[in-house]
C-alpha cells in the first residue's frame, strides 16, 4: 500500500495539557536549544536527529525536511509544547511502513526537565489516536532502550505489549554493544 495520497490535516492535536503540532521555521531556535541543553541523553536514540541539529540554521533545515516529510508521508513529526504558557517540551514522531498492514514506529523525547510530569504518556496518546485514526495504521511499534525505564513505563501504559528481543548478528553487538533494544507493540484490534 503506498503513502495516502494527501498528506494528513497538519492541524495541531490538543491534549488536556499539551499542544502537538508540525513544526515551523520560527521553532528552529526552540529545537535548537532543547537538542543543544539535553543532547548526551538524546544521543543514544536520537544519533541522527543529535547530529544533524548542530546550530539553529542546521536545526531549521532539519525542520524543513520534517515538512517535506510530512507532505510526503515519509515521517510525521509534531513538536511538544505545554498549552498553558506554550513551553516547548520535545517531540513525537511517526515513522510508517505503508505496506500491509501498515505500521507505524513511534519515537519521543523529552527536555529532561519536563520528563516524569506525565506529558510522554500524554503525548503518546495523542500521536497513538492520530496513527490509527487518520493514518490508518494496523499496528503501532516503540523501541526502547533498556536504560530508559521512564520510556518503556510510558509504552507499558498505553497498552504495548513487549516482542521477543531479537538476536544481534555479532557485528551489530561490536558496534552497539550488548545490551538489547526492548520493541513494544499496539495492535489497532487490542486498542480498548
Amino acid at each position: 500500500m503506498p503513502a495516502p495520497a494527501a498528506a494528513p490535516d497538519s492541524d495541531p492535536r490538543l491534549t488536556t495539557r499539551l499542544l502537538l503540532r508540525p513544526y515551523g521555521m520560527a521553532d528552529a531556535a526552540e529545537f535548537f536549544a532543547l537538542i543543544a541543553a539535553n543532547r548526551l541523553r538524546l544521543r543514544p536514540s536520537f544519533p541522527t536527529r543529535e547530529a544533524a541539529a548542530t546550530s539553529v540554521e542546521s536545526s531549521g533545515r532539519l525542520l524543513e525536511q520534517f515538512g517535506r516529510d510530512w507532505r510526503t508521508g515519509r515521517l510525521y513529526v509534531h513538536g511538544i509544547w505545554h498549552r498553558k504558557g506554550g513551553h516547548y517540551l520535545g517531540d513525537i514522531s511517526l515513522k510508517p511502513k505503508w505496506t500491509a498492514p501498515i505500521t507505524l514506529e513511534i519515537g519521543y523525547y523529552l527536555a529532561a526537565e519536563a520528563e516524569g510530569q506525565g506529558y510522554a504518556r500524554e503525548a503518546l496518546a495523542a500521536a497513538v489516536a492520530f496513527a490509527f485514526g487518520p493514518l490508518g495504521a494496523a499496528r503501532l511499534l516503540i523501541r526502547c532502550r533498556p536504560d530508559n525505564p521512564r520510556s518503556v513505563a510510558v509504552a507499558e501504559a498505553l497498552g504495548f505489549q513487549p516482542l521477543p528481543v531479537p538476536a544481534r548478528p555479532a557485528w551489530l553487538r561490536r558496534v552497539l554493544g550488548t545490551a538489547p533494544v526492548l520493541h513494544y507493540i499496539l495492535r489497532r484490534e487490542e486498542q480498548a
